[in-house]
């Protein structure tokens, strides 16, 4: 049985990751220092082969035993949490990434870690490939993400180069479906409880902007065909199914029913205007490619934030 360790195993993203190598026949053990994810995403899982452990990865990290995979995905991940944790954002993605690196190192474990599709930061190349450096604005408000996952992206390259560590990166473009916080900052987690209440939904800027939203399952599948491929450079996973935030709060009152009006706030600064995946690599070399339509997606979604914040009708 492949022993497998999960940072950030309670969050949105950690805890569908700790199911699904579960799944798969792997020993999962999940650590969070619990600041965004909570225990509530992984409760479900409590049995023989799983296990959590309450831990800040930016100290050393002691596992006792064999380890054969780690991946790393502790870290604030919404602009609400990573603009109220700017430091922690920053520690994460690099004393946590070397923390974990280091347990690769000692372990010789496989190393997956979870970079983003923010390292493109307001991008001057559309769609994005692999192969485009980015256009981030370092001292910006979102500059503490974009540049501590750029940061980490770099480390873990060098801990490839030099010490030889088996590493691979995925860069994770809009992410959606059931377990997201409601109204962390992002757009689904902020619409949908607006919907279910009749509220209006906030829209900043004109809603011209583009975002592509790949559903949790579809995402799940692309790391863990990244993980089990022999690709060590970044690989984009993603939804190339491009719509603009306006499209997507239409989608969003259209499956609710909602009764919601739109209200229109001023865009944040760096806020990127276009954002869509180059999954060319993922396609040719992974074999992979989306499958769940974003009306699909959606509509499961808005039934977990139902049942979620206590919602019958």
């Amino acid at each position: 049985m492949p022993r497998t360790l999960i940072t950030g195993g309670a969050g949105f993203l950690g805890s569908h990751l700790c199911e699904y190598m579960l799944a798969r026949g792997h020993e999962v053990i999940a650590i969070d220092n619990l600041i965004t994810g909570t225990t509530d995403n992984i409760a479900h899982l409590r049995q023989d082969h799983f296990s959590f452990i309450k831990h800040d990865v930016t100290e050393y990290i002691y596992i006792d035993g064999p380890i054969d995979y780690i991946l790393h995905f502790a870290s604030p991940a919404s602009p609400l949490d990573y603009l109220e944790l700017p430091i922690q954002t920053m520690k994460v993605g690099s004393l946590g990434t070397h923390k974990a690196l280091g347990l690769a190192l000692k372990k010789k474990a496989r190393f997956l870690l979870a970079s983003t599709s923010e390292v493109y930061g307001d991008p001057l190349i559309h769609p994005q490939p692999e192969t485009y450096w980015g256009n981030v604005n370092p001292v910006g408000p979102r500059g503490v993400y974009d540049e501590a996952k750029r940061f980490a992206e770099a480390l873990t390259m060098a801990y490839h180069t030099y010490h030889d560590v088996d590493t691979r990166i995925v860069r994770i473009f809009n992410t959606y479906g059931p377990r997201m916080r409601p109204e962390d900052g992002r757009a689904i987690p902020a619409f949908v409880p607006q919907a279910l209440r009749n509220d209006p939904l906030t829209i900043f800027g004109d809603g011209s902007q583009t975002r592509s939203f790949c559903f949790v399952t579809d995402l799940m599948d692309g790391i863990y065909r990244l993980l089990m491929s022999d690709i060590t450079d970044p690989v984009n996973i993603g939804n190339p199914d491009e719509r603009t935030i306006l499209e997507l709060a239409e989608s969003i009152l259209a499956i609710s029913g909602s009764s919601s009006t739109l209200e229109f706030k001023e865009l944040p600064l760096n806020d990127p205007k276009v954002r869509q995946p180059d999954i060319t690599l993922a396609r040719e070399k992974l074999g992979w490619r989306p499958e769940v339509d974003l009306e699909e997606g959606l509509g499961i979604t808005i039934e977990w934030f139902k049942k979620r914040l206590g919602y019958t009708g």
